[in-house]
This record gives C-alpha cells, structure tokens and sequence, in this order.
C-alpha cells in the first residue's frame, strides 16, 4: 500500500485566521469564547460562543466581493481553508500541475450545511412571496458539496468530489477517507477537510434544547473545560480546517516539505444512541484499536492524543474510560488534551482543524493544553496538559472525533516522513 503524507495545512477558527495565527493563540491558551454578536442571543439560554473573528475583513483574500455578498459563512470557510492549503503545499497558483487533473480529488465535508442562509431565506421567502423572496443562489449556498465543488474548479482537480456528512466526525472522516483514496490508488493528491458556521437562531436554539452547551454566560472564556469536575456543556464554534495528502513519492519528487504521515484510520459506529456514546466508550474504544491495526503501532508507540474532549458530562468520562481500555497501563504515560477548551466545538469542522493541530504538534514538538483545567473529575484522571502548552517531541499521535448518530473515526498520524520537523 502506498504511504500518504500531509503538506499543506489551512486553518481558520475562533482563535485566528491561517495555520500560524491558530498554532500562536493555542500555545498562548487562549480562549475563542465570547459573547454572541452573529445573531441576537439574549433570549437564549447560552449567550456566548466561539466566533471566528474579523472575517469580513479577511474574507477578499480568498474570496472576491460577489462571493462574500452571496455565499454562506460555511462555504466561504471551507474554501478559503482549502485555497489556505493548497498554498501551504506550495502548489503555483493554488492549481493543479497540467496533466495531473484526473489523480487529484477533493473531499470536503460539513455537519449542518448552510443554516444561516436557510433562516434568511424562509424569512425573506414569507415576506415577499415566491417571486421576489428567494435568491437564485439559494440552492448552492446551503448544498454541502459546494464546498468540494467550488474547490475543484478552482484547482482544476477532476477526480472524486464529494462531501462526507457525520456530524461531528466529518472532517476526520473527510482525511481518513481521502487517505484511503490514495493509498490503494486512486488519486495521488486530494484535498480534505470540514467546515462549519452553525452559529444562527437555529443552531443556537437547538442544541439548548438539548441542554448540551455550556451556560456560564458570566465567565465565557471560561466555559470549556473539558475532562474538568465543573464542565457544564460544550462551547459552540465555527470555522474550517483543510488539508493536503499526497502519496509519499509523488510529494518527495516535487520537493514537497512534509510535515508528517497519515499512518492509520478507523471509522465505526457504537449502534447504541443517537447522541450518548456507548457505555465506557465501546465503540471509540473499538475504533481506536481499529485504527492502530491500521497503522501497524502497539498502543504504546502512542504518545499524544488529541481527544473528542467536547466538555460535556457523557463524552468526557467516557473517553477517558475508552482510552484506559484501549492503552492500559500506557494511558498514564499519554499525554491527553482538547483544544476545544480553547477553539470550542466547531461540529463538522472540528476533525480537520484537529487533525491539523495535531500535525503541527507533532511536527513542531509541542503538545497545546486543555485550559479551565482548575479542578480535576475522578473519573476523568489522566494527563490532560492542563492549562499550558507543553515542549515534548512525539513520534505518533492519536486524533480522536465522535458524533451524534454514534459514528466515530480516528486518525493516526506519525513524524514518520517528515522533511522539516520543527521548522514546519
């Protein structure tokens, strides 16, 4: 099977536009949370979420004004971070070399789809009428697919494009599977990762109906807390992360600088609930295990995991048990943390921009922190580099991401590869 490595990386999330400004904020440990200014929330039982900030000011980069006017935030995420990596990558121009159109493919996925753009629409659509009430974009823009759509007509990719849906397990499914796509031949580059941009009347409305996010509406920046005795709910976030995989020789002829491999992926499903995990983590336990085989590792060549870690009661005690059983006595030699705690939970979005994290912590040699950590959870009692950013070189790491409707995927990735090392 053929190897497959990552040499772009495209990050926007509450915490900065581009991979740098990102990477910077998670080793300052700084939360992405605040109040709410996308739409009015004071009627709403959390008032605050993780926005990605001064995008309008940032949008022209990648986008021209006629976009921006008509395309959904989500869309305009996803783009942007996959025209972010396409430069990362070093690819002129953000396109494909000539003659290698039909082996580069795009997969590039969201949880929701354009939410934002679907409440305008049904409120304009009552106001006007059918005549004057409904944009002629208003298909395309809430489309998931656009996203790979728009991707491979502007990098000239004429392979697979598609878009994986699996709520908050889409953007790992995304990378797994376009890891897969190359390593058994049928593409030598592709294009991967997730968007999101649910902060709306909608997204808001339901998840608190739910009673699945966070209310400390007096301390927002101190609402994430994963893995901490006093979590009350996750942080809704926003933003985009996309990656470029290549086959190992394909990069390596070109020069490429290469930050790491992907060596491993699993995706299963706990059939269990629509949105409790398994008891004692059944199926990420499973999954996980699946994705070392994959990867050809004990557990013990393992030495970071970036975890789910959403800061909510189930998923948190349940990870921990998950990995305890995966990794046994090893799991206290882990290193463990959720940049969440900082990004809070961008849903579709949330396994690109993790993977990417951490990519960089592996290629960089160092571990970003779970901030809020204050106040540790006896049944959440592993090492979850609490609060600060750690200096420690890992050769492999685990990248975890868990949705509703119980999928589950896990990504291993490995120095294994790598051209720069701590200067990527």
């Amino acid at each position: 099977m053929r190897r497959v490595v990552i040499t772009g990386i495209g990050l926007i999330t509450p915490i900065g536009i581009g991979r740098e400004e990102t990477w910077q904020a998670l080793l300052a440990g700084k939360s992405g949370a605040g109040p709410t200014t996308l739409f009015d929330a004071k009627d709403y039982a959390s008032k605050f979420s993780c926005e990605v900030k001064n995008w309008a000011e940032n949008a022209t980069r990648w986008l021209d004004k006629r976009e921006v006017k008509h395309m959904d935030r989500f869309l305009q995420f996803g783009i942007a971070a996959g025209m972010m990596a396409m430069e990362d990558a070093g690819y002129p121009g953000n396109k494909v070399p000539a003659g290698e159109e039909d082996r580069w493919g795009v997969y590039f996925g969201a949880g929701l789809g354009g939410v934002s753009t679907i409440e305008a629409t049904h409120d304009s659509g009552r106001a006007k009428g059918p005549r004057y009430g409904f944009n002629p974009y208003f298909v395309t823009d809430i489309i998931i697919n656009m996203i790979p759509g728009v991707l491979s007509i502007r990098t000239g990719a004429r392979g697979a494009n598609f878009s994986h849906v699996s709520a908050c397990s889409t953007g790992a499914h995304s990378i797994g599977e376009a890891m897969r796509n190359i390593r058994h031949g049928y593409a030598d580059v592709m294009l991967a990762g997730g968007a999101e941009a649910t902060i709306t009347m909608l997204g808001v409305g339901g998840f608190n109906a739910m009673r699945a996010m966070s209310t400390r509406n007096d301390a927002p920046e101190k609402a994430s807390r994963p893995f901490e005795k006093d979590r009350d709910g996750f942080v809704i976030g926003e933003g985009a992360g996309g990656l470029v995989l290549e086959e190992y020789e394909h990069a390596r002829a070109r020069g490429a600088r290469i930050y790491g491999e992907v060596k491993g992926y699993a995706a299963n499903s706990d059939a269990h609930h629509i949105t409790a995990p398994a008891p004692e983590g059944i199926g990420a336990q499973r999954c996980m295990k699946q994705a070392l085989a994959d990867a050809g590792l004990a557990p013990e060549a393992i030495g970071y995991i970036n975890a789910h870690g959403t800061s909510t009661e189930f998923n948190d005690k349940n990870e921990t048990a998950a990995i305890k059983a995966v990794f046994g006595d090893h799991a206290r030699k882990l290193a463990v943390s959720s940049t969440k705690s900082m990004t809070g939970h961008t849903l579709g979005a949330a396994g690109a921009i993790e993977a990417g994290i951490t990519m960089l912590a592996l290629a960089r040699g160092v571990l970003p922190p779970t901030i809020n950590y204050d106040t540790p959870d006896p049944e959440c009692d592993l090492d979850y580099v609490p609060n600060r950013a750690r200096e420690q070189r890992v050769h492999a790491a685990l990248s975890n991401s868990f949705g509703f409707g119980g999928t589950n995927a896990a990504l291993v990735l490995t120095r294994d590869l790598a051209t720069e090392g701590s200067k990527a």
